[in-house]
């Protein structure tokens, strides 16, 4: 096993909170395979990259010799999870959290080994578990702790439902860690208030308690909001080659750094050097070419990888896309700039309301990739390519 501060270092990376302060260090002195979970809900039949920042850190803790536990919530799943909702959430019937999570198992293994990866259900013992049991369960944590959630104390204080069901949920999440007998959990930074109730009953049932470990969520390619299906701005697992290159070309280059630091299997230094020969004069687009292949690679394999950007730079460096496009440079307000504006400013659209309607007809793309968000809002720091129907061209730099 890899020396500790190797150890912390790499584990470490990209986190955004490691809890309590120096209890990771303590459990690796422990000089034993470290029991790590990770939770998932199966909502979805898919996964998107943003759910791999959580995969990919798993993935580190297997490399280093710990064992890691994935844990589908087929039981948490027909709770609903209520972290950063303003609404209850829908419950999942037991037909579809099966078919999600048979998905699921299969997605996984695109990034873990499967031979040294442990995959639990919590209804393993939730199911088990009668009402008794439950109340007493219950019993552990108190309304007013439940009320110190951010999103519950919004829904409470602007009068929004909320469902007693949904204080369970917490509850439950905790008590798999208790059933696991977890060392380490893993969880977005959504998931704090949850992984800590893990803790808390964890020493209320006489175990030591699990150091939490919170990732960042992933901004989607419009480089603002997490991403998500729902709001189409995400890459899927299982994207076809050719479609994941694409989006991935899409995103800026400021948000292409943030990816490469949550998604790349490459060394920290190594993508530092990378940077180092961008402010140099390598063109951010050649970097971006490096985090599409190597993503894509991951998902599809060495072959469908390069041909996917064989076809891209084919489709849009050598064959769609005029040599001798305009090129212009646009500022910002607040460091962001809307589709239709950028559109209309780059002289591509007469106005406004031509973009609009140009987006709703699918004429419109950035560096080859077709959008239909007319609320796009693009980051200063980007460079992209804008296209509107199939003659209309401009690279366009935004400040």
């Amino acid at each position: 096993m890899t020396n500790i501060k190797q150890q912390l270092a790499e584990l470490g990376r990209g986190a955004d909170e490691v809890l309590p302060e120096g209890g990771l260090e303590a459990k690796l002195k422990l000089g034993r395979p470290l029991r790590v979970k990770v939770g998932f809900d199966p909502t979805a039949p898919d996964l998107h990259i943003g759910h791999t920042v959580l995969i990919n850190k798993m993935r580190q803790f297997q490399e280093f010799g710990h064992e890691i536990i994935f844990l589908i919530g087929d039981f948490t799943g027909m709770i609903g999870d209520p972290s950063g909702k303003n609404t209850t959430r829908p419950p999942l019937s037991p037909e579809e959290i099966k078919a999600n999570a048979a998905t699921y198992e299969a997605q996984i293994f695109k990034i873990l080994d499967p031979d040294t990866t442990r995959i639990e259900f919590n209804s393993t013992w939730m199911g088990k578990m009668d009402a008794a049991g439950l109340i007493k369960l219950a019993s552990h944590h108190t309304v007013a702790r439940m009320l110190e959630r951010d999103d519950f104390n919004k829904r409470y204080t602007s009068g929004q439902p909320i469902s007693i069901h949904e204080f369970l949920y917490p509850i439950v999440q905790g008590y798999d860690s208790v059933s696991l007998g977890a060392d380490v959990e893993l969880g977005g930074t959504d998931q704090k208030f949850n992984l800590l109730v893990g803790r808390q009953l964890q020493q209320d049932f006489e175990q030591d308690p699990q150091v939490v470990l919170t990732m960042p969520l992933l901004e989607g390619l419009d480089g603002v909001q997490k991403m998500s299906k729902s709001l189409g701005n995400y890459v899927g697992i299982t994207d076809a080659p050719g479609e994941m290159f694409g989006k991935l070309m899409s995103v800026s280059d400021e948000l292409m750094w943030r990816y490469f630091e949550l998604l790349s299997f490459r060394s920290i230094d190594d993508i530092a050097g990378l940077g180092r020969r961008v402010t140099e004069g390598l063109n951010p687009r050649d970097a971006k070419f490096e985090l599409a292949s190597e993503l894509v690679e991951r998902f599809h394999g060495p072959a469908a990888a390069a041909e996917a950007k064989d076809e891209f730079i084919a489709r849009f460096q050598q064959g769609a896309m005029p040599e001798d496009m305009p090129e212009l440079t646009l500022e910002s307000s607040d460091g962001q700039l809307g589709i239709a504006h950028l559109l209309k400013a780059a002289g591509l659209v007469t106005s406004t309301s031509e973009a609009f309607r140009m987006i709703k007809q699918g004429a419109v793309r950035i560096d080859g990739v077709r959008i239909d968000d007319r609320a796009l809002v693009v980051d200063a720091g980007s460079t992209c390519v804008y296209q509107v129907g199939k003659r209309k061209f401009s690279r366009v730099s935004v400040t």
